[in-house]
């Protein structure tokens, strides 16, 4: 295999998800298009890593800083939804059901691999709790070990702040059964149960 090829494979396998075959399909479907396809590919690529940042009260991604939801002064600005990643947000609105801010914190706190508050956008996110205004922050990480360890640390780092924490139900999803889910899913489904 030429050279600019297995660079492209290489490069390919460096996405989340990609293996050494899907690259391998992906460069064959990105040649067997016109010269065309494949530099608007390219370009957009560019285009997105040049001009996309972080929004620097929030910390989304965004082409405008502010972005467009902090500036959006429909939205509930009292809320402030906490999640990992970018893509957190993305999921979140796609529900059109929350209306308030977010915060995004670009990962989990793992302490035995080394990341800490300090590594992530916790700081930013004290100091806008502080600045006033908040009445609730949702706390929003996965329901995983650094997702839950992420959330004690969010919840210490505002105890003295006076403003109402709350987290994400977790649980069975819509149209799951019982018999497919491991004890602890049932446990925490069971604890976070609401009135019928």
């Amino acid at each position: 295999m030429s050279r600019p090829l297995e660079n492209l494979i290489y490069e390919l396998t460096k996405l989340p998800g990609v293996g050494d075959k899907s690259a391998e399909r992906i460069l064959y479907y990105i040649l067997e298009q016109d010269k065309e396809e494949a530099r608007g590919l390219a370009k957009a690529i560019v285009d997105a890593a040049e001009n996309i940042e972080e929004c620097s009260i929030c910390h989304n991604f965004t082409d405008d800083d502010p972005c467009d939801i902090c500036t959006d002064e429909s939205r509930d600005r009292t809320t402030i939804c906490v999640v990992e990643r970018p893509r957190d947000v993305a999921s979140m609105e796609k529900t059109n059901s929350y209306h308030g801010l977010y915060h995004v914190l670009h990962g989990t706190v793992q302490p035995t691999r080394g990341i800490f508050p300090s590594d992530l956008r916790f700081d930013s996110l004290v100091k806008r709790v502080k600045d006033g205004g908040i009445k609730e922050v949702i706390i929003a990480t996965n329901p995983t070990t650094d997702g839950d360890t992420t959330a004690m640390y969010i919840q210490e780092a505002l105890r003295d702040t006076g403003v109402l924490m709350t987290r994400i139900a977790h649980g069975i999803p819509v149209g799951g059964n019982l018999e497919y889910y491991d004890e602890l899913t049932i446990e925490t489904a069971l604890r976070n149960r609401v009135s019928y």
